[in-house]
């Protein structure tokens, strides 16, 4: 039988080979250099955002005011030309429109949970994020993985709620709508692989337009459920004199700043690796939130919520790694088939060329004999 394979099919999961032990270094030190730029950024942004919230427990307007911010400032790269304006196709304006809201609702939720609860029980509650993308991953796009993948899950699942189990900070609030924003950033985070539709719409220019869609999707929100509570509790955290007008705007916009930045360079890490990487990546990030918080808010953590993120977090550590074997077992093996199916292609050719010669000698040889049995009579 004939076989058939594309290439396409077959992924490098990892990113490009190097060409050169030299251009593979300077490809991990880009990396490097992403990842460690992203962690920092992420840890201030969480540490800033929090005293916002404590200042103005407004997370939808906050959340608003920080896409706008975000949105601000990537118009003024567009605008300036440091960066390429983007050009997006009709179905890359429909991924974004989709992708925005996803990012839009995912944000206000985490938002919420930072507002009701210490930044710590958020962030252990957040790392169930892999488990949604596996699961968004599996009925959006039909992509099931081995059953052994999905047993790694559990450890994550059960050392979150061991964790969440008699905490001391534990809120139903912060935990319900830091669940809601695993599953809203799992979607957006499947979705941004389908927006790359436009001819110049790099990682960074994604974000952008995403920023912005999401804007406009968190004003309404924003102005329905909280309406003018912001201004209100504006005039109270000035009033006291523990912060001046300046200083407290100044906190807003560097809060804004930095939550762009923060998921701007998160998304140039993803085009650089695998999203089995990111993953990794992100589940340690968060045990860097968790002790900058402890440091600087003085939030204490039980024991048994130490031993149980513990335990999620190297679950999750564990079902990244099995995720990424059995994703280059099934790379080999439609390597293999490509190899089988271009052998058989390139003996076809000999084949017919043997057969032909075969059939050229046998009627040669057929003439032959007609034409001595000829003779003799």
């Amino acid at each position: 039988d004939d076989v058939s394979v594309s290439t396409s099919a077959v992924e490098i999961r990892g990113g490009e080979q190097s060409s050169s032990p030299s251009s593979g270094l300077i490809k991990r030190l880009k990396i490097g250099s992403y990842f460690g730029l992203w962690y920092f950024l992420n840890v201030v942004y969480n540490i800033i955002n929090k005293r916002v919230l404590n200042e103005l427990p407004a997370p939808l307007s906050i959340g608003s005011i920080q896409f706008a911010v975000g949105g601000l400032y990537s118009l003024f790269l567009w605008m300036t030309r440091l960066r390429e304006t983007p050009k997006i196709s009709p179905n890359g304006r429909s991924a974004c429109l989709v992708i925005g809201m996803c990012h839009c609702l995912g944000q206000l939720c985490s938002m919420i949970s930072l507002g009701a609860g210490p930044v710590s029980f958020t962030h252990i509650v957040k790392a169930l994020e892999p488990f949604f993308s596996a699961m968004v991953s599996a009925l959006v796009f039909r992509k099931w993985m081995r059953p052994q993948v999905y047993a790694t899950l559990l450890p994550v699942v059960g050392g979150v709620g061991y964790a969440c189990l008699k905490e001391r900070s534990f809120s139903w609030i912060s935990f319900y709508a830091a669940m809601a924003s695993n599953l809203l950033f799992a979607m957006r985070a499947v979705y941004s692989k389908n927006a790359m539709g436009g001819e110049s719409i790099s990682s960074a220019n994604l974000f952008g337009v995403v920023t912005w869609v999401a804007f406009f999707v968190s004003v309404p929100a924003a102005v329905f459920r909280e309406k003018t509570v912001i201004f209100d509790l504006w005039k109270q955290a000035t009033a006291t004199g523990a912060r001046t007008p300046p200083e407290l705007a100044r906190m807003v916009l560097i809060s804004g700043l930095f939550h762009y930045l923060n998921n701007e360079v998160m998304y140039m890490a993803l085009s650089q690796v695998h999203p089995v990487t990111l993953a990794v990546g992100n589940t340690m990030k968060r045990v860097f939130i968790m002790v900058a918080s402890v440091l600087v808010f003085r939030n204490p953590v039980s024991v048994q919520a130490g031993i149980g993120s513990a335990v999620g977090i190297s679950g999750v550590l564990f079902y990244s790694l099995v995720k990424q074997y059995y994703e280059k077992l099934e790379a080999q093996h439609l390597q293999q088939m490509l190899a089988g199916g271009s052998k058989k292609k390139g003996r076809a050719p000999a084949v017919k060329k043997a057969v032909d010669t075969n059939k050229t000698t046998k009627t040669t040889a057929r003439k032959r004999t007609t034409s001595r049995s000829r003779r003799n009579n």
